[in-house]
């Protein structure tokens, strides 16, 4: 059952309970009224209706306060009892007295109707809306437990949420974190890696001028030697074809004609020591002009000593 039902019963409750007093007391104030009028005197005949309103004015008070102290869930003591029974039984009285007093029992019952009903419906009426009170309080109750419960599972779902976003903030910042330590590592690797290859590139230049210097070092070393090799064999040579050409020009003048080969020699030798033709042709025993030929064709591969030579055969 939902609120809309219950506030339906109520409300049926409540119009069927009105009708139900409403009817009575004017059955009530119908039928105590000519009762009324014969037990008083004739110049207050007009009182008569009073005495039924104001039962049933108590009656109503009864029936207001027990559905407001109902609906608030709270209890009157046992002062709300006496008065709901004692209007209940006064009207009970009050409705049966004139059958009673005429001993009709068809009146009695049919006279005590009204007032039965009006008490069974006072007590019956307090019952419902006790138990309704009850009723809405428990589905309030469970309303409110179970808006409390949607709630906290919003709550829950709102931290569930909020940590789960900070989960991410923080998987986000550690992925940035990592990112950033694996950038300067990268960074870090290729520094020390162009580092390494600048070191070797210098090493390698290093070794290569090295190797440069070495080697020109050791061509110098090969030429100083090939150069003081070729002096010494000059030098050698020098000093042997002095040694020969002083021993060919010692020898002097000669009576045979010389070999050819060994005039040649006689000749060339002549020739570096500055020998006039003549004297030449003297040490050799070839003819003058044999020799000015072989001194031509040394001028022609030696031309520097053609002017002293020139000159010493002038």
């Amino acid at each position: 059952m939902n609120a809309v039902q219950i506030r339906s019963a109520e409300q049926a409750l409540s119009v069927g309970t009105w009708l139900i007093v409403c009817g009575a007391m004017l059955y009530s104030v119908l039928t105590v009224t000519p009762l009324m009028r014969a037990h008083t005197p004739d110049a207050w005949d007009w009182t008569a209706p009073i005495l039924p309103i104001v039962v049933d004015a108590a009656v109503v008070i009864v029936v207001r306060l027990d559905s407001v102290l109902a609906r608030l869930g709270g209890e009157g003591g046992r002062w709300p009892v006496v008065l709901r029974w004692m209007t209940g039984i006064m009207t009970l009285a009050l409705n049966t007295a004139d059958s009673a007093l005429r001993k009709d029992l068809v009146g009695v019952a049919v006279h005590a109707v009204a007032p039965l009903l009006l008490i069974v419906t006072s007590e019956t009426g307090l019952a419902y809306r006790r138990a309704i009170t009850a009723a809405v309080a428990g589905l309030e109750e469970r309303e409110r437990a179970e808006r409390r419960r949607r709630e906290q599972e919003a709550r829950q779902r709102a931290e569930e949420a909020e940590q789960a976003e900070r989960r991410k903030a923080d998987e986000k910042e550690r992925r940035e974190r990592e990112r950033r330590e694996f950038d300067a590592k990268l960074a870090r690797e290729q520094r020390e890696h162009e580092a390494a290859l600048a070191r070797e590139e210098a090493e390698r230049e290093e070794r290569r001028e090295r190797a440069e210097r070495e080697a020109r070092e050791r061509l110098e070393r090969e030429r100083e030697q090939q150069r003081q090799a070729r002096e010494r064999r000059e030098r050698e040579a020098a000093e042997q074809a002095e040694r020969e050409r002083a021993a060919l020009l010692a020898a002097g003048p000669v009576n045979d004609k010389q070999p050819e080969e060994q005039a040649r020699r006689t000749v060339a030798a002549a020739f570096a020591a500055r020998v006039p033709v003549r004297q030449a042709a003297e040490l050799c025993g070839w003819s003058v002009g044999w020799v000015s030929t072989r001194y031509q064709e040394l001028r022609d591969t030696t031309p520097a000593p053609a002017a002293a030579l020139e000159g010493a055969s002038r």
